[in-house]
Order: C-alpha cells, then sequence, then structure tokens
C-alpha cells in the first residue's frame, strides 16, 4: 500500500481524536446546548438564580417531631392545687393523629366547687407555620396579654360567662415553642354561691399549668 503524504497521514491520526472530543462536548452539553440556548433572556436568567436560592422546604428542621404524653406533662401536686378531688393521672382525650395532636383533661368537683383543666399540643410542620396558627388564634381573642417567658411567644386571656344565674370564669393560654403549640385551658365554678373564682386565681393558675406544659414539651424534645 502507497504511503501518505505526512499531511494526510497527521489528519487521519488526530481524526478520531477530534470526533471522540466532538462527541464528548455534545454529550456533556446536551442535544439542546445551541448557542441560542446559551444565550438566556436576563429575566429568564434571574428567576432562576432567585428559584435556586430558595431553601427547600424538605429540608427544613423542626424542633419536635411529636407531642409528648399530656396526661405526664403537669405535676400531681399541680393538679391537686388546680384540680382539688381529681384523679392526677387525667385523662387523654382520643385524636385522629396522636403523633401530632394530643390532649389530656382533668376535672372533678369538690364539694361545690368545680374545677376542669385542659393540657393541649399540637405540633405543626415548620416554625413559620405553628406561628401563623398562633396568631390566628390569639387575633380571636380580646382583653388579654403577653406572657413574658414562655416558650417564643404566650398569651393568657380571662373571661366571665353566666348562665341561669351561675358564673363560670375561664382561662386560656396558648404558647408557642418553636414549631409546637401549647394551649390550656383552665375553668371553675362554685354551685353553693353561684361565684366563679377570681380572675387572678383562673390566670395565674392556667400560667403555671402552660410553664409546666412547655417544659415538658422542651425536656421531651419530640
Amino acid at each position: 500500500m502507497r504511503s501518505l503524504p505526512l499531511s494526510l497521514a497527521l489528519t487521519a491520526r488526530l481524526s478520531p481524536v477530534v470526533v471522540l472530543a466532538t462527541v464528548g462536548w455534545a454529550l456533556s452539553s446536551g442535544p439542546l446546548a445551541a448557542p441560542q440556548a446559551a444565550e438566556r433572556k436576563p429575566a429568564e436568567a434571574k428567576t432562576e438564580t432567585r428559584a435556586a436560592s430558595v431553601p427547600s422546604t424538605s429540608t427544613v428542621s423542626t424542633a419536635y417531631s411529636a407531642a409528648p404524653a399530656p396526661c405526664d406533662s403537669i405535676a400531681e401536686k399541680t393538679i391537686e392545687s388546680l384540680v382539688p378531688g381529681a384523679k392526677t393521672g387525667g385523662k387523654e382525650i382520643p385524636s385522629t393523629d396522636t403523633k401530632l395532636r394530643r390532649t389530656c383533661s382533668w376535672n372533678a368537683l369538690k364539694g361545690y366547687d368545680y374545677r376542669w383543666l385542659d393540657v393541649s399540643y399540637e405540633v405543626m410542620k415548620s416554625d413559620e407555620a405553628a406561628r401563623k396558627a398562633y396568631e390566628e388564634h390569639t387575633g380571636k381573642k380580646s382583653g388579654g396579654g403577653a406572657v413574658p417567658g414562655l416558650g417564643d411567644s404566650a398569651y393568657s386571656v380571662v373571661n366571665l360567662t353566666t348562665e341561669d344565674k351561675q358564673e363560670t370564669r375561664e382561662g386560656v393560654v396558648i404558647a408557642r415553642a418553636s414549631n409546637a403549640l401549647v394551649t390550656i385551658t383552665y375553668n371553675g365554678s362554685d354551685f353553693e354561691s353561684k361565684k366563679a373564682p377570681s380572675t387572678d386565681t383562673i390566670n395565674k393558675g392556667a400560667i403555671k399549668a402552660a410553664k409546666e406544659a412547655v417544659a415538658a414539651l422542651e425536656a421531651d424534645g419530640g
């Protein structure tokens, strides 16, 4: 076979390299990597930059993944003080999702004096979701005020109702701790005098229970 000129021989040897390089560029660039595709509009580039900077909701970390046992959240001495005559073990209320929502209730009538205490936990998917829920709940109530040093934020309100001349005074404390809400409901009546306990008694009792419930949440850690 006749030898090829030097220039043609070099071209023949280099051709596979050029072809492989070209194929490699095509694979890395993709079939749509035409020059006009690289020249993206500024608005499109900005949109992609903004989208890339937004954190994925799937990677949002939360402090609590499950609600603690509500009937274990309040000390026995506190139950004996706030709800005289009640079984300190309490009664857990059935829930559709016990991992995220749990409530325990104590109530008793001692003589003519009646007391009722509820402790509820609700764990949400993020701090922001809990914050919005907290604002919605507290926005529906009036006449109360903030409770300093309780969770990330807390609100307390006391109301008096009268039915058939019987007074009942109820206190509600709503506290947010990270992605969880803690709600305390505490009320009382005197069926002999038909009067209700004082606002101070109910408010202090509800706040005391709320502090213990939030501490139990933090200790449990979800």
